[in-house]
């Protein structure tokens, strides 16, 4: 399946996403007491020198950041959509069934004058659906 090219976000922006992504990199193992990752410090401040000085220079790792981004839904969400139906919605259907739960009225009966299904109480009055919005 193809879809429409998509507009890239600024190579600004960008560069800030990563820039903040590294520093938190670098910083975390002062949680655990050890030294920050001066790496990945040094790679935040690259991306916010070409943020400034150069964005244009960006515009290749942003193609491949978002491609990356595009890979990964077109594996992940119907990986997750799969895990749902398969793991949640399969397992509740059959148990239903195994109990006789039936939540949608499918059966047909010829001596039913109608198949309406009176609320009790009865619900909100048609007055109040009146200018919804």
């Amino acid at each position: 399946m193809k879809t429409s090219p998509q507009e890239l976000p600024s190579n600004r922006s960008f560069a800030w996403v990563m820039a903040v992504f590294f520093v938190w990199l670098g910083l975390i193992p002062l949680w655990h007491q050890q030294a920050p990752r001066a790496w990945a410090l040094l790679v935040a401040v690259v991306f916010l020198l070409f943020a400034g000085l150069y964005p244009a220079a960006l515009t290749p790792f942003n193609r491949l950041w978002m491609g990356l981004g595009d890979l990964l839904s077109r594996v992940v969400s119907p990986l997750a959509m799969g895990i749902v139906f398969y793991g949640v919605l399969t397992p509740t259907g059959w148990l239903m069934r195994r109990f006789g739960k039936s939540t949608l009225v499918l059966d047909f009966d010829t001596a039913a004058p109608s198949y309406w299904v009176k609320r009790t109480p009865p619900g909100p009055t048609s007055e109040s659906m009146k200018n919804l919005f």
